[in-house]
């Protein structure tokens, strides 16, 4: 049985700050919003929807409590509508997808929708605390924050401050072109109040006036931290470095935002019950883990079991979406897979737009699917770094 996209939509991204445009709306209406969009957008008959399935990171205050289910139960979808809220970092919306497509192709469900959410305003990351940081044997020597981790890859590898701030620079171009165009328009959903009146209709965060000057006179964000402590467990670790060049900054590393982004997903026997027409098929879906201190290689071995369960080769992929963590993550997956720049994250990513930690890996996954019907392509495949040492890729093709 295979698992078909019928729907994919977003909200705008908004600054993830008191003053950004989605600081007043809580998360559960960013997911009621997609939720009433899905169901009138699709005529749905929301009685064979069977489950809600939301990745969500910072799990506490008003994304606590199974956010998921208090959505499905502000929906109007009827209580039946079932619902959980899952945490693989910043994979987590994409890790929805994968577990909706895996249900529907085991025949366990036939209707699912899913997705992510993050309020970044409303609830800071971190505020949730971390066991790596309270249990000894994952702290010592075997965890640093994720910035040393960018900056240890960009040493071993032999990326300059140059090379990463050119890509941001790149990033910000392709999102305000791709945003200019329309080419975000078929999946984002306005958020509006309770009268109507707009909070935000499209992402925010982009700086169309990035420039290679601008950023060269960013500091490094990481070089602190490194220096007190954690540059000496990498090079520990990595004896062939002495030394760690910190080039990533705020400029050239994925900001905070707010947003929340959701799939339908079922079945071809349901979609034909329905009247739906599928858009693609979810081919394959991988999860795999990395080494943890380097943490941010994750995409290569994800994407690589995923490749090869789905019997292809990465040139026979058309689009690829590799979330923008940081400057450096795309970059070595590029170079590592052999990948034209051409054919990756075509309109931007994170770097410009923002990356709300539980809903990006469902955006990215709903911007290839996007890109690939307005360039007649076949093959997309998405992929995120994820805290801890993993990574996540999903491969779908357009019907």
């Amino acid at each position: 049985m295979e698992a078909y996209i019928y729907d994919s939509v977003r909200t705008p991204r908004g600054i993830g700050k008191g003053n950004g445009s989605l600081a007043p709306v809580s998360p559960v209406q960013l997911l009621t919003t997609l939720l009433t969009a899905l169901k009138e957008r699709n005529d749905l008959d929301t009685s064979l929807v069977e489950d809600l399935i939301v990745g969500c990171v910072t799990q506490v205050g008003e994304q606590g409590g199974n956010i998921a289910k208090v959505a499905a139960q502000c929906s109007n979808y009827g209580d039946h509508l079932s619902a959980v809220s899952l945490n693989r970092y910043c994979a987590s919306g994409l890790e929805a997808i994968n577990q909706a497509a895996a249900m529907i192709k085991s025949g366990w469900s036939e209707l699912i929708i899913a997705g992510g959410v993050e309020s970044m305003s409303r609830v800071p990351m971190g505020i949730d605390g971390s066991a790596w940081l309270m249990e000894p044997d994952a702290a010592f020597g075997h965890f640093v924050p994720q910035g040393i981790s960018a900056d240890l890859i960009a040493t071993k590898y032999g990326y300059s401050r140059n090379d990463v701030d050119g890509f941001a620079v790149n990033s910000q171009k392709r999102a305000a072109f791709a945003q200019q165009n329309g080419f975000f328009d078929k999946s984002i959903i306005p958020v509006t109040d309770i009268n109507g009146l707009v909070h935000l209709a499209k992402d925010e965060y982009i700086r169309a006036n990035t420039t290679l000057e601008i950023l060269s006179k960013l500091s490094p964000a990481f070089e602190k931290m490194g220096e007190q402590l954690f540059d000496q467990i990498a090079i520990d670790r990595y004896l062939e470095i002495e030394k760690i060049n910190h080039i990533h900054h705020a400029g050239n590393s994925s900001g905070l935002v707010d947003g929340a982004s959701l799939m339908l997903i079922g079945s071809k026997e349901v979609g034909e019950k329905l009247g739906l027409k599928p858009r693609a098929i979810i081919r394959m879906g991988a999860v795999l883990g990395s080494e943890p201190l380097i943490m941010l290689e994750g995409p290569i071995p994800a994407t690589t079991k995923a490749l090869r369960n789905a019997k292809m080769k990465a040139s026979d992929i058309d689009v690829f979406e590799v979330n923008e963590a940081f400057a450096v993550v795309p970059m070595r997956v590029m170079d590592h897979f052999n990948i034209d720049h051409s054919i990756v994250n075509v309109n931007g990513g994170a770097i410009a737009m923002g990356h709300p930690l539980g809903a990006t890996g469902c955006m990215i996954l709903g911007t290839a699917l996007d890109e690939l019907e307005r360039q007649n392509k076949s093959a997309a495949l998405a992929t995120l770094c994820v805290g801890g040492g993993m990574g996540i890729a999903t491969i779908i093709e357009r019907i």
